[in-house]
């Protein structure tokens, strides 16, 4: 029996095909396409090229959320990079095809200057009433998305509390339903706390560049890991050390990027993630206190 989830992924993949579909034969009605109009050239500046990166990295963030049910995924050696893989392609596909679609049937400037460029699409390609059925598909959309945060998030929550750093009542199981109910609710009330005091875009600006601090970091992490003589290699990786440099002098380069062009609001979403820094060190503390010496 598929799952929820899975249906809401089966659902907007399906949902995403049909656009595409009906975007390129419905739009073949319009006379002009790729239409390239009036619009400023301000030119492609370090200064405007990773800003405008950042939301795109927003559109496509998420996959690294595969790994957080590593513990409870059938052969995590296999499916988790397959997933990761699999994931990541099939919305670079899906993105694509629908941005291709936008300029094939709206001109350059319309694309350039739309607040919901989905539903100026489909009143284009379906008339009066199309920006309300892309706006029910993305209320749908955003219905998927949810379901794997709650499933995915509070996972993170429930292993630090079982590590013993977090209080262990938040890695508590629902006696009924066999969930980490604790976490789930804990997840929902901050996520709450950041969506009342801010707009979509202050969020984005907060939290989505600090993400690849930490990719940084995890990649930093392998290429160290990989020259200690007492891990085991049980795999080989291609392009190493190379290709995991690149990976964090890029990462770097967004996080530099987008505090220089939004200090303020950068600033304050990287303090909100070090503030976490003193608390991790100081439960790690008391774990080590509580654990018995073997001297």
């Amino acid at each position: 029996m598929l799952s929820r989830q899975t249906l809401f992924t089966l659902g907007k993949v399906v949902a995403i095909v049909v656009i595409v579909i009906l975007g390129f034969t419905l739009g073949s009605r319009i006379p002009e396409h790729f239409v390239i109009d009036d619009v400023a050239n301000t030119g492609i500046t370090v200064n405007n090229f990773f800003p405008a990166l950042v939301a795109g990295l927003f559109a496509f963030g998420g996959w690294h959320m595969v790994t957080y049910n590593a513990e409870e995924t059938i052969d995590p050696r296999k499916t988790i990079p397959r997933a990761l893989m699999i994931g990541t392609l099939t919305v670079t596909i899906c993105y694509i095809a629908l941005n291709a679609v936008y300029m094939y049937v709206l001109p350059l400037n319309v694309v350039a200057s739309s607040k919901r460029i989905a539903a100026d699409a489909a009143d284009v390609l379906l008339g009066y009433g199309g920006g309300s059925f892309m706006s029910a598909l993305v209320i749908f959309s955003t219905f998927g998305a949810l379901s794997g945060i709650i499933l995915c998030g509070p996972r993170v929550y429930y292993s630090m509390a079982k590590d013993g750093l977090l209080f262990r009542w938040i890695g508590s199981v629902h006696p009924r339903c066999h969930t980490p109910h604790r976490a789930i609710v804990i997840q929902a009330v901050w996520s709450s706390v950041l969506v009342a005091t801010g707009t979509y875009t202050t969020l984005f600006t907060r939290v989505v560049y600090t993400e690849w601090i930490f990719f940084a970091l995890m990649a930093g992490g392998l290429i160290l890991l990989r020259h200690r003589s007492n891990v085991v290699r049980e795999y080989k990786i291609w392009g190493f050390p190379l290709i995991p440099a690149v990976f964090i002098i890029s990462s770097l380069a967004i996080v530099a990027n987008q505090i220089i062009s939004d200090p303020k609001e950068s600033l304050f979403g990287l303090s909100l993630v070090l503030s976490g820094l003193p608390v991790y060190y100081l439960w790690a503390k008391k774990k080590k206190r509580s654990q018995p010496d073997d001297h």
